[in-house]
């Protein structure tokens, strides 16, 4: 995750009032604008969280999205006008400590129904994290510690890669949403349950999948899979940490080179949303294979399917290959 802190200025927000809901302008559906529509309008801060809402919500909500598609959603910056939207939202649906700049808009917000992912599952620090406090590692009592003041940079925040725990996160949405909008309350639930069957199904696919591997050591270009390979008794080795955009060392580099020879490692995994250049040279000097491992943090035309679901079935075929599945 980037530890860079976005501010958003009173004046912005200001600004962004007086223009008025005519200029607004974000991804969704139709165009509308949140608060311009008669359905239960729900603003999401990135892919994740808009396909939670469209999926529990089905025909009852207008979706608007604050990451457009192919924006790699750490970095994100907020417009003034993004975030006027956001106050005439009747939801935000967001995973505090994964985007700073909308944790700090969601702070200033007057909407009245908040959705908080990271709430609704928890959290963990998967380790060997450096921060921006001189490059000190930080134990998971720092990691709380710091969770607990409003940092959470410490604590992993790609959850959504475990369907187990995105499951979870789904079910306090659907409670939300039915508290929210109680009129569709039942249809919430419904289509609650339909989601649940779809993610436990993937839940199973990735068991049966990943059981019997030749290795259980896998590279990738930044640390998004920790929850993933937890689950399904995998070693994620990152390249980077979880900021995506750090350089790693060359320290890094060699012990990943010798790392490789060790465990059996045969591809080095890139993502779409960010520079492949690092994860490629590695390979090549270590004289690995590349594929690419989606964090889903965005939908676009490269993607290797057309929704989360799909997206994680190329996942898991990835990982099957890499790993020498039987």
């Amino acid at each position: 995750m980037n530890v860079r802190r976005r501010r958003i200025s009173g004046i912005a927000v200001t600004a962004a009032t007086a223009l008025g809901l005519g200029t607004l302008s974000a991804c969704s559906s139709d165009g509308s604008a949140a608060g311009n529509t008669d359905k239960f309008d729900v603003v999401a801060s990135f892919y994740p969280m808009e396909y939670l809402a469209e999926q529990i919500g089905g025909d009852h909500v207008h979706v608007t999205t604050l990451t457009e598609p192919g924006q790699e959603p750490h970095d994100l910056e907020l417009s003034a006008r993004q975030t006027a939207q956001m106050g005439e939202a009747d939801a935000v649906l967001y995973l505090k400590s994964l985007q700073p700049a909308v944790d700090e808009a969601v702070g200033q917000s007057d909407v009245k129904t908040k959705i908080d992912a990271a709430s609704l599952t928890k959290l963990e620090d998967h380790g060997s994290v450096e921060h921006d406090h001189g490059g000190e590692e930080h134990t998971d009592e720092h990691a709380e510690e710091e969770h607990a003041e409003g940092g959470g940079h410490a604590l992993d925040p790609h959850v959504w890669l475990d369907p187990v725990k995105y499951a979870e996160i789904a079910a306090g949405v659907a409670q939300a949403f039915e508290k929210a909008d109680p009129d569709h309350a039942d249809d919430y639930r419904k289509n609650a349950e339909v989601l649940a069957k779809k993610l436990s199904g993937l839940d199973t696919a990735f068991k049966n999948g990943l059981a019997k591997t030749d290795s259980k050591v896998f590279f990738t270009n930044h640390a998004a899979f920790g929850y993933l390979a937890e689950r399904y008794g995998l070693t994620q080795e990152a390249i980077n940490g979880l900021d995506p955009e750090s350089e790693p060392s060359p320290a890094r580099i060699k012990e990943l080179q010798e790392e490789a020879k060790a465990d059996g490692v045969t591809t080095v995994f890139y993502e779409t949303l960010v520079s492949g250049k690092t994860a490629k040279t590695l390979a090549k000097d270590a004289g690995l294979k590349t594929d690419v491992l989606d964090p889903l943090e965005g939908i676009t035309d490269k993607s290797k399917g057309e929704d989360y679901v799909g997206v994680m079935e190329s996942n898991l075929k990835a990982l099957e290959t890499a790993l020498g599945a039987k």
